[in-house]
């Protein structure tokens, strides 16, 4: 028996934190990279520089997998027909890939599937905006449907004199219109399905966004009702379920007290995922792991914690552009913090790694929280930040 192939389209770090699990199983991971310097590019033996956009491309690339999937959702669903047509593997598939890749093709499943959304409309004009905000009540959120993240397509206009800020947005596609949802805290159900309709989820977490990117994760969410929990996870599999979804599928959400479900619906992605970055540490599966395992449609691993919290912190580019001049420092401040860094180059607010720090036995949540966030401080700001919070402490 041959071992498979495994082509992954885009290069960013989340194929090149494919690679390990892909090594550990023995599988073969390719990468159809953006450019020769993209973060993948260094982990994986075989990359193939290309356009994902470009069909020949795509099935130069696609000759010889066994299964193809994505490190992005950007791939034109016809063009993933196209490719399904000459017999390639496609997971997940384009019907289902479509619902994270529109918001307003996703907010009309959620609606179909009766579970909790915020008022909505498709909009194409600032007279349609303004009449939907009148309706609803402003302030009133915008939103691009395809393209945006890390708070980018994103607008939040909180009177009609506002609106006009977004006429520049409206090119002849409707623009996805939401009331602004009152919420608590965000949260975030991480799932794994496979295409013979096998499933499992992990804890659901409490997600901390500081400007629109995810800065924090929290597993399990404290002091989350167990029953809530249990209601936004069944949410979470039944959307993976009835969309047909294939591999790791993240369904962002929004806590709401007071409301009849407790939650909404906030966006899907369908890829492994920022919020499930813990269990490459905190569970007994990790998510990249999960997500080969679940597009080959192999048994899906154990998705239980390794302790009672994990506490992901991303660090983003700052002050220190030399990250591994900060390791002795970082790592001797806290040897139990788990260190992942994406390979890329250090821009001022440039996403480019994350810390895990997993529970040791009696450690409260605080604890731990400090551990990632001293750890990432010192990657972000420098050797000489390490110094400055020991003798502040």
């Amino acid at each position: 028996m041959t071992f498979p192939v495994i082509g992954v389209v885009g290069g960013g770090q989340l194929a090149r934190m494919m690679a390990p699990a892909a090594v550990q199983l023995g599988f073969t991971l390719r990468v159809l990279a953006e450019g020769p310097d993209v973060s993948a590019v260094a982990a994986v033996a075989s990359s193939t520089i290309g356009d994902y956009r470009n069909l020949d491309d795509l099935r130069d690339f696609a000759s010889g997998v066994d299964v193809l999937t994505f490190d992005h959702e950007h791939v034109p669903g016809d063009l993933l027909r196209a490719l399904q047509s000459d017999g390639v593997n496609v997971q997940p598939q384009p019907e289902a890939l479509a619902h994270a890749q529109d918001k307003i093709v996703m907010r009309r499943a959620i609606d179909r599937m009766g579970l909790p959304n915020p008022e909505w409309a498709e909009v194409s004009s600032v007279e349609e905006l303004c009449v939907f905000g009148d309706r609803i009540g402003w302030p009133v959120v915008l939103k691009t449907p395809r393209g945006g993240y890390d708070g980018k397509g994103v607008m939040v206009l909180d009177t009609p004199a506002d609106a006009g800020r977004a006429a520049a947005w409206f090119q002849g596609s409707p623009l996805l219109a939401e009331a602004k949802v009152e919420f608590s805290r965000e949260l975030s159900a991480l799932v794994a399905r496979t295409p013979s309709g096998a499933s499992r989820a992990w804890p659901v977490v409490h997600s901390i966004q500081v400007d629109g990117v995810c800065d924090e994760v929290i597993a399990p969410a404290a002091d989350l009702p167990a029953d809530l929990a249990a209601s936004i996870g069944a949410a979470a599999l039944r959307i993976a379920d009835e969309l047909g979804v294939t591999g790791v599928m993240a369904v962002e959400l929004f806590q709401t007290p007071g409301t009849d479900t407790g939650f909404m619906v906030n966006e899907l992605a369908m890829r492994p995922h920022n919020s499930g970055h813990w269990t490459m540490d905190g569970s007994v599966t990790g998510q990249f792991e999960q997500h080969l395992r679940a597009v080959l449609d192999l048994p899906l691993g154990d998705t239980r914690t390794l302790g009672t919290v994990t506490v992901m912190k991303n660090y983003l580019g700052g002050d220190n552009v030399d990250l591994f001049s900060a390791y002795p420092a970082a790592l001797a401040a806290e040897p139990a913090a788990k260190i992942h860094s994406y390979g890329k180059d250090v821009r001022p607010g440039r996403k480019i790694g994350h810390v895990n720090a997993v529970a040791l036995a009696g450690e409260s949540l605080e604890t731990v929280r400090n551990r990632a966030e001293r750890t990432a401080a010192i990657l972000r700001n420098g050797p000489a930040s390490s110094k400055t919070r020991k003798e502040n402490a």
